[in-house]
């Protein structure tokens, strides 16, 4: 296990600097002066050099290997430029807008997996009667009903008629209490600040506003997980050494618990690690829909206002994600299935 964790984790390396190549390139694609903001520091430097200067100061009408080292230093000193739509430099709007996002993603992930599993399981075991047709039906309506048109029906009932789940991150009065000195920011979400600050009731509304968007993530990432984890466990339940293990006399519960789920969770894996990534790298439409400022609803509105800066930045943060996730995913493969590691 130590030795296949070793060789991904040299192998990380090679696949980083791959992700910021990619990107260099794309930048190649905008001219001298666009590429200007994703190097100064704040809005004063327009004011006081012209664009010439700059393009000259930082470089960007020098070759492009010079360029891509120079972009690398900067990358390496946490300096992704100035976001004009942000109105602040990008790795600080990042920094800010991604609690919200673990936030989301936090309380998204487990019902989510852990349901999905548990639905494709139930579906599996019941195959061809009753409770798998429900779930089937429960499957395709689920993934066939775009997000956003499922968001508006919560927010509509449970906001709109009934009160009780509203959008964005807190309540006004909760935002001004959080906003003040005596509310101190430990980790930058909600929940988690409020029980270590003492205000159960900050918790309680944070809480209420997070209902909504997980319902959303949880119903449509349901339908996607229970048709994954219930078709592969069908073909697991197919092979020869779990007809042996029933043959044995073992209780079925053992058969599915011991011998069918955890070789049928490879393909779940795989999926939920996605999941995870699209959750964290910000879920454009739930948080546009909900009002939720993190970093999904930040990179669409860079890309509103053709903020290249900011787009520009949460991509590469993005692809950081990615990289870290697909370990961890791999790393996985190798818990659930010891033939991976022996490769």
């Amino acid at each position: 296990m130590i030795t296949y964790i070793a060789r991904r984790l040299l192998f990380l390396p090679v696949v980083l600097i791959g992700v910021t190549l990619m990107i260099f390139v794309a930048m190649s694609f905008l001219t001298p002066y666009q590429l200007v903001s994703t190097y100064i520091k704040s809005p004063e430097e327009l004011k006081n050099q012209s664009l010439d200067d700059l393009v000259r100061k930082y470089g960007l009408d020098q070759p492009v290997h010079v360029r891509y080292i120079n972009w690398m230093r900067n990358l390496l000193r946490g300096d992704l430029g100035y976001s004009a739509s942000a109105n602040m430099p990008v790795a600080e709007a990042i920094a800010r807008r991604f609690p919200a996002t673990v936030e989301l993603a936090l309380f998204a992930i487990v019902p989510v997996i852990l349901g999905g599993i548990w639905l494709g399981t139930i579906s599996a075991k019941h195959y061809n009667r009753p409770l798998d047709h429900f779930s089937r039906v429960f499957a395709i309506v689920g993934w066939s009903l775009p997000d956003f048109v499922f968001g508006l029906i919560l927010l509509m009932v449970f906001y709109g008629v009934l009160g009780w789940f509203p959008p964005g991150r807190l309540s006004m009065w909760a935002d001004s209490i959080v906003l003040t000195g005596d509310f101190t920011r430990f980790t930058g979400l909600n929940t988690l600040d409020a029980l270590l600050n003492g205000r159960p009731d900050i918790f309680w509304d944070s809480v209420r506003h997070l209902i909504a968007p997980v319902m959303t993530l949880a119903y449509l990432w349901w339908a996607y997980l229970l048709r994954i984890t219930r078709s592969s466990m069908l073909e697991v339940m197919n092979k020869d050494y779990v007809r042996t293990a029933r043959a044995k006399g073992l209780t079925e519960r053992v058969v599915m618990n011991r011998h069918v789920r955890r070789n049928a969770l490879i393909p779940v894996a795989t999926v939920s690690g996605s999941m995870v990534l699209g959750l964290l790298g910000g879920v454009v439409i739930v948080e546009t829909v909900f009002d939720y400022k993190g970093i999904g609803l930040l990179t669409a509105t860079g890309a509103q206002q053709l903020d290249y800066t900011l787009v520009l930045g949460t991509t590469l943060f993005y692809g950081l994600l990615l990289v870290l996730i697909n370990l961890v995913v791999d790393v996985l493969y190798a818990v659930i299935d010891p033939r991976v590691r022996l490769e």
